[in-house]
């Protein structure tokens, strides 16, 4: 089990060290202009120059990221309660959640600027919209796709709707919570970089979006392409937190039901 957790890790690792050295020896090889393509060495020079600025950055973004997502939990699970428990709110609510996730979020991010001006609060807000829809979808699911038969047994034991709630429920939505947070951890890098990239210039917050912006208007290659690399560590970083902390609830939920 461990050899095989140690390979997967290695693996992906191995593979870009590869893809690094064939990418520092085709810049060598057909003399590539730093402008459409840098190599390796040269992101990695130019980017150690700005290091401080790209790591405070980097926190930034994550900080809006992290912000945006426990607000995304906390509100889907809300409107999903409200979803399982009225059948006129979710007729008259959710498809308008619909026609918000079909809406590109580049359209949205001007409205949310003009509401709540740059910087921060706007950039929490986009991450926010972005990432609350696969949160309302899995958790009403989990709430709605209840056994039948154990159903029929609180009732047949007289339980209380908020027995049915929290003890059958609530559980039973708890894998489908963890599913669209999964999800959602994965968009919220992305609502962060295009909420800082439109709204995140605010001197005290500038993001990994800003860096985006600025390098691309200043055709700075190397910190553009270290802003990207930064970007999606940032948004591994996410999923594999939401992941492992999806399989310890699952784990000692696991564990509870079996000891009792």
């Amino acid at each position: 089990m461990i050899r095989n957790d140690i390979r997967q890790f290695l693996l992906p690792v191995l593979f870009l060290i590869v893809v690094l050295l064939v990418w520092q020896l085709a810049d060598y090889l057909f003399e590539i202009k730093r402008i459409i393509l840098p190599s390796p060495l040269e992101i990695a020079e130019e980017s150690w120059k700005k290091i401080d600025d790209l790591l405070k950055a980097t926190l930034v973004t994550g900080f809006a990221a992290l912000s945006g997502f426990a607000i995304s939990i906390c509100l889907g699970v809300t409107l999903a309660l409200v979803f399982s428990l009225s059948k006129i709110a979710k007729q008259s609510i959710y498809p308008y959640m619909i026609l918000l996730q079909t809406v590109p979020i580049v359209a949205i991010a001007p409205l949310v600027i003009i509401w709540f001006g740059g910087g921060l609060s706007s950039v929490v807000v986009i991450v926010t919209v972005i990432s609350v829809f696969p949160v309302v979808t899995n958790v009403t699911t989990g709430l709605t796709t209840v056994d039948a038969g154990l159903t029929e047994l609180m009732h047949l034991y007289q339980a209380s709707r908020s027995d049915l709630l929290f003890k059958l429920k609530l559980p039973n939505a708890i894998p489908y919570l963890l599913t669209g947070a999964r999800i959602s951890s994965g968009l919220t890098i992305v609502g962060a970089v295009v909420g800082e990239y439109m709204a995140g210039h605010d001197i005290d917050s500038r993001g990994l979006g800003y860096f985006i912006f600025m390098s691309n208007q200043n055709f700075q290659v190397e910190v553009l392409y270290a802003s990207i690399l930064l970007s999606t560590l940032l948004g591994i970083f996410m999923v594999g937190l939401t992941v492992l902390i999806g399989k310890t609830i699952l784990s000692r939920w696991a564990y509870t039901l079996h000891q009792g």
